[in-house]
């Protein structure tokens, strides 16, 4: 005994007629994302560089959306039950070619339809388990991350410090030079000013020697 249609499979359905492509390019990409849940199936159209990879993200938006408000599902608990590509009508066109002949040109479409459902409770145990793994994993690298920043930071604290201390010794050792070369200029001044209040007496005792040795002659 067979399955069930396509077109009668359960679930929620959204459907896009007439698109200009043909449905063997859609069907490798619909191959791709057949019996994933809707979270994986997203990550793999978002990596998928095929023109059909957008307009099928759209077409599985369309149906969580539709399995959302219309029959109060949960978009976490729903999967890809089944997508699928019809034929759609070809445009006939022809090309002049050489003798007279024409040369056919087929413009082929197809119908688009992605059919969501909610995924079974094992599957929806194995989905949490790794949706809490992959919770827990990522919380372990933001503490880890925020831990080697806060360790950073203090680094560059301590650095920063460090150089501001030798910014201030250096400073200090500069004032202290400064004060001992303004103390020999004081000394050296000082010494000087001795120097020619000695030569000026010098000169006037000699002076009044000189007078002195006068008078008496």
């Amino acid at each position: 005994m067979t399955g069930p249609k396509t077109n009668e499979r359960p679930g929620t359905r959204a459907t896009l007629r007439g698109y200009h492509m043909s449905a063997s390019k859609a069907r490798v990409v619909m191959n791709l994302i057949r019996n994933e849940d809707v979270n994986t199936a997203r990550e793999i159209l978002a990596g998928t560089t095929r023109e059909a990879a957008g307009v099928i993200g759209k077409v599985l938006a369309s149906a969580v959306a539709n399995a959302v408000n219309n029959d109060g599902m949960s978009a976490d608990e729903l999967f890809v039950s089944a997508v699928y590509a019809d034929e759609g009508i070809t445009m006939k066109r022809f090309t002049p070619r050489a003798r007279g002949r024409a040369g056919k040109i087929l413009k082929r479409s197809c119908h688009i339809t992605v059919i969501v459902s909610r995924l079974d409770e094992d599957r929806l145990e194995i989905l949490r388990a790794a949706r809490t793994a992959q919770a827990a994993a990522s919380r372990t690298r933001r503490v880890a991350s925020s831990r080697r920043r806060a360790d950073q930071t203090k680094s560059l604290n301590k650095r920063e410090a460090a150089a501001a201390e030798e910014i201030e010794n250096e400073e200090i050792e500069s004032d202290v030079v400064e004060s001992e070369v303004a103390t020999d200029v004081v000394s050296d001044d000082v010494d000087t000013t001795v120097e020619e209040t000695v030569v000026e007496e010098t000169s006037t005792d000699e002076t009044v020697s000189d007078d002195a040795t006068e008078e008496t002659n």
